[in-house]
């Protein structure tokens, strides 16, 4: 590591500590030359999702918008955003521990719609209405008969 006052490459770790959440480690340094300290942190760097759209179009994963897409399946259900919270990062797991970064957007409803079915059916059928983009009566009916 590099002083910020001298530019010296020799400098001495005198303490290490990781915050709360384990997401980054700060270091305080001594310099071997200036013998000035100063901190310095690490981090993850995470590499970003893109999900892919039906229609071919590619975007950032976007955690905030997909959380909107499950809080408004879920008012007046069970599916509070506790409840949003917790699908939302079993989710963002399980994408992260695929092989690449390119996700089908299908293959995200279909998760957040399986998480939503086992804890709360009405808020399973609205999401899934709008993921799977239900045009008639007839694609709620056989939705809701497979529910049954």
């Amino acid at each position: 590591m590099k002083c910020p006052y001298c530019d010296n490459t020799e400098t001495d770790v005198i303490e290490t500590r990781d915050s709360e959440d384990l997401t980054t480690t700060r270091r305080r340094r001594s310099c071997g030359k200036c013998v000035k300290r100063f901190t310095t942190y690490e981090r993850i760097e995470s590499v970003p999702l893109i999900v892919v759209k039906k229609d071919g179009r590619k975007e950032h994963f976007n955690r905030d918008k997909l959380k909107m897409g499950i809080l408004k399946a879920g008012e007046k259900t069970a599916v509070g955003i506790s409840e949003a919270e917790k699908i939302l990062t079993e989710v963002e797991r399980e994408l992260r521990g695929e092989d690449g970064v390119e996700i089908d957007s299908k293959k995200i409803g279909q998760m957040v719609a399986t998480k939503l079915k086992k804890i709360d059916k009405i808020a399973y059928i609205r999401f899934a209405s709008v993921f799977r983009r239900f045009v008639d009566v007839e694609d709620f009916e056989r939705e809701l008969n497979k529910l049954a």
